[in-house]
């Protein structure tokens, strides 16, 4: 594991559900030719005495005690075409069970254990996978029935409501330019890099969910559907 990359800085697990734990961390990476320092999130559910790994985030070694503290890492689950910079070392450090959409593409090695696809297999129980049709990348949305229905977006959905400690300078003022500080956004580039259309987002607003917990951003609590709706009706107009 040691060619893998290594933690970066990040915050304490925080308990955002009863069973649902989510952790804010630092993202290094180059995206359009430009060096990008900015916060994404790993949101991590128990299910009994497992645990699955949603968007991962390594932890460092005092997160690491606290992750085990929880329960047992046996699912890893990667619903977002752009991320997966840390799945190959939950992979290897707890032999868990790898989950990906059909035909995503992964980082170090990485091959697929199991497919997550509407109607199909989930990775523990009260689990619904949401599968975007029209965008360039295959990305989903998880849907938790609990708590009047929780998502688990990666960069679909967003809750960037203003840069923190984790951003550099540059991205907080190469971000902000963009728009990525709204509430309830939809990723401005995952929208470039992927084009979505109307319908895809059109079925999402179908479901039935209360809360939203995004790879990048602040929970949405409570507000959520309508929050979202109200976004996709600007963008999309539906």
């Amino acid at each position: 594991m040691n060619e893998l990359p290594p933690a970066l800085p990040h915050g304490p697990l925080e308990e955002v559900f009863p069973d649902v734990f989510f952790v804010t961390g630092q993202m290094d990476a180059v995206l359009m030719g430009k060096d990008w320092q900015f916060n994404r999130n790993m949101t991590i559910v128990r299910d009994g005495g497992a645990l699955t790994l949603i968007n991962t985030v390594r932890l460092n070694k005092a997160g690491l005690k606290e992750l085990d503290r929880l329960g047992r890492v046996t699912n890893v689950v990667k619903i977002g075409s752009l991320h997966g910079r840390d799945d190959a070392f939950y992979k290897a450090r707890y032999g868990a069970t790898f989950w990906a959409p059909p035909g995503m593409s992964h980082e170090h090695g990485l091959t697929t254990d199991k497919a997550l696809v509407p109607g199909g297999e989930m990775p523990f129980a009260g689990c619904s996978v949401f599968a975007f049709g029209t965008t360039k990348l295959p990305e989903c949305v998880l849907r938790i029935d609990r708590g009047g229905g929780i998502l688990v977006a990666c960069d679909a959905l967003q809750n960037w409501l203003a840069p923190d400690g984790f951003f550099s300078e540059n991205s907080r003022k190469m971000m902000t330019e963009m728009g990525f500080f709204q509430p309830a956004n939809i990723g401005p580039l995952w929208m470039q890099v992927n084009e979505p259309k109307a319908e895809d987002f059109a079925r999402l607003q179908e479901l039935p969910f209360r809360h939203a917990l995004c790879g990048h951003g602040a929970p949405v609590r409570d507000t959520a559907k309508q929050a979202y709706s109200e976004r996709f009706n600007r963008v999309f107009g539906i």
